[in-house]
């Protein structure tokens, strides 16, 4: 596999591993909220999440340092990605939400 093909292998992953955690975050706070123990869903998921992502950064990295900023940076951009889709979807269901109170 070539350098580069290698470096976009761990932004593409590192993404991934984004996706998962931030997902998994997204997840357990729709759940935690209407659970009666929601510091068990908080605690059991940030191990999980936790545990998945610097298992995934260690496997990327394989001891190349630059493999494994590459892959950072894919996961800060799930980051932002994921972000952004939070907020527009606050962003409607606010606006559903008022519109529903103000209907006559």
């Amino acid at each position: 596999m070539t350098e580069a093909l290698a470096l976009v292998w761990a932004a593409a992953v590192g993404a991934l591993l984004g996706g998962i955690f931030f997902g998994g975050l997204w997840h357990t706070v729709q759940h935690a909220v209407l659970s009666k123990q929601p510091s068990l869903w908080f605690a059991a998921s940030m191990l999980l999440r936790t545990t998945v992502t610097l298992s995934g950064f260690y496997l990327v990295a394989r001891g190349r340092p630059a493999w494994l900023a590459i892959s950072v940076l894919g996961f800060v951009g799930a980051q932002w990605v994921t972000t952004r889709y939070a907020r527009a979807v606050r962003g409607r269901a606010t606006r559903l939400a008022s519109e529903a109170t103000d209907a006559p």
